[in-house]
């Protein structure tokens, strides 16, 4: 049986071409920058963006297999290609062939609802068709009288294939992109329409599909969420980042965790419009798969604007006020308040102290008094923390798994208010809590139209001081308070240590800019636990 070619050309410098020659004579050509988005002729294969994209991945990893600097990356670039290239000619192959037979429902690449045309030319048993919106190769979900289309693997499909819905990776395609009211109906809206199907079926993931079929149609939608994932997990750039990296995203790769350390801040500030709608519920669903013990508690309710507090690590309380009542009331005492837990088993890890081939946990007190000695031994710059975090398994694991909890949590919470019917809100954080709500703010910022903050407050900011913070300030109508204090011997030692630069919790955001204040609070606060009891909110 005749497949289809994909062949791939130098044009000059950076620009190179690919060209698509299906079985029946149809061709599709895109050139350009590799750098760039292609060009191409729209009509015919040129209409299915799936292929397009993993057309143009498989040109960017050709140019890689031969400009990159050493012959392994050369290497994996080469595989990188041939992955990409099965894909193209997969999906050319379906595509080519299209009978006028069709199927309308949700489409689990895309999760849109939309014609899927079937195809002529499947191999085994099992059906295939195409979305006539992604482009995707698709077939019926396996659960008996769903009407919705799970995405189809390559091959006879030998395992049973379930739409996103029936497999948990969004809650319901009709309520995925729908207000939810009040920021206390958020379990309701998480609440799953289905029973999840393929929780005993083995999840074909990247290996199984290849690395477009399982991608939804944030691939063509938001490209620099895949960018994102596809530098930071597979080390790619370009158009072969996107391919990876929301390949890496979707489907059956998030039901095994496909995330992985990907942080919020890195994937998901380029969400922009899909916050609120299909895609930010998909990427909601993983992170909250990953933390089962994210939940919002109200605190109380009122009718100013809304106040959401996050912990970092070492609260005093895992329920209710905690150490939040006073310095929150005196502030905003006619406002609901929420409070936000997360990374329970996270946060608990970083308690996690001990030397060489021992281990062993401490509480806060034991933490808190750690850092006290630190502080005493600043000539030997770690002082007793260095064991612990010089220890390979604890010094890097558990602080960045909490790190990007964090800023998964921002993400989540994002969402959530994306899907809100507040005008505005504030956000105030203590230690990671604070980083979270600074993600929190970058991503709500990304999208046009949504929920404003009025303002935030950080307290103790377990974030690094140097950055460009201008997407954190064009989120914010008042300012973000930034409160500090040299004696924060927890920011001072052990953050210093895991990330290698200065905490904005320890010596203000640098440099400062509008919108942007920071305040000085050394004298009032002596450690990283000392600040809601002896600061006030601005």
């Amino acid at each position: 049986m005749q497949k289809s070619e994909v062949v791939f050309r130098f044009l000059d410098g950076t620009r190179v071409q690919c060209q698509i020659v299906s079985p029946r004579g149809q061709k599709l050509t895109l050139s350009g920058n590799i750098n760039e988005e292609p060009e191409f002729e729209m009509g015919g294969l040129g209409d299915n963006r799936a292929l397009v994209g993993c057309a143009w991945a498989f040109a960017k990893a050709k140019y890689e297999a031969v400009t990159l600097p050493d012959q392994e990356q050369q290497k994996n670039a080469e595989k990188r290609a041939g992955s990409h290239q099965k894909v193209a000619e997969w999906i050319a192959d379906l595509a080519d062939d299209l009978a006028s037979e069709e199927k309308r429902g949700w489409c689990s690449g895309c999760f849109e609802e939309h014609a899927h045309r079937k195809a002529n030319r499947a191999v085994g048993k099992a059906p295939a068709y195409i979305c006539g919106g992604c482009g995707l190769p698709t077939l019926p979900c396996a659960c008996p009288g769903c009407k919705n289309m799970a995405v189809r693997g390559q091959g006879p499909v030998p395992i049973k294939r379930y739409c996103a819905e029936h497999r948990h990776e969004i809650p319901g395609f009709a309520k995925a992109d729908r207000k939810m009211g009040e920021l206390n109906n958020y379990e309701e809206f998480l609440k799953y329409d289905k029973r999840n199907l393929a929780s005993d079926t083995r999840v074909a993931g990247l290996a199984g599909v290849g690395l477009v079929a399982a991608t939804p149609f944030a691939y063509f939608a938001a490209p620099a969420i895949g960018g994102a994932v596809g530098a930071l997990v597979g080390g790619y750039t370009g158009a072969a980042a996107t391919s990876f990296g929301l390949a890496f995203l979707g489907g059956g790769a998030l039901a095994v965790g496909g995330l992985g350390m990907a942080g919020g801040t890195l994937v998901i500030t380029a969400l922009g419009a899909s916050l609120g709608c299909a895609l930010g519920a998909s990427v909601m669903n993983a992170y909250l798969r990953e933390d089962k013990s994210f939940h919002i508690e109200m605190l109380q309710g009122g009718s100013g604007v809304p106040v959401i507090v996050c912990n970092g690590f070492l609260s005093e309380s895992g329920k209710g006020w905690g150490e939040w009542r006073d310095i929150i009331t005196k502030r905003y005492a006619d406002s609901p308040v929420y409070r936000v837990h997360w990374g329970a088993k996270e946060l608990r890890h970083l308690g996690i102290l001990g030397g060489r081939g021992a281990a062993r946990v401490v509480g806060a007190a034991a933490l808190r008094e750690a850092a006290e000695r630190a502080a005493k031994m600043a000539a030997r710059r770690l002082g007793p923390l260095a064991p612990a975090l010089a220890a390979a398994d604890l010094a890097k694991n558990p602080w960045h798994v909490a790190k990007n909890r964090a800023e998964k949590t921002g993400v989540i919470l994002a969402d959530l208010l994306a899907r809100t019917n507040a005008d505005s809100y504030v956000l105030v954080g203590h230690s990671l809590g604070a980083r979270a709500m600074v993600v929190a703010a970058q991503t709500l910022g990304t999208k046009p139209g949504g929920p404003r903050i009025q303002a935030i407050h950080l307290l103790g900011a377990a974030i690094g001081a140097r950055s460009d913070w201008h997407t954190l300030t064009a989120a914010v109508d008042d300012a973000v308070y930034n409160y500090h204090s040299s004696n924060d011997s927890v920011l001072k030692f052990a953050y210093g240590l895991a990330q290698g630069q200065a905490a904005a919790g320890l010596a203000g955001f640098r440099p400062s800019a509008d919108r942007l204040k920071n305040i000085d609070v050394s004298g009032r606060v002596k450690s990283h636990f000392d600040y809601h009891k002896n600061v006030g909110l601005n």
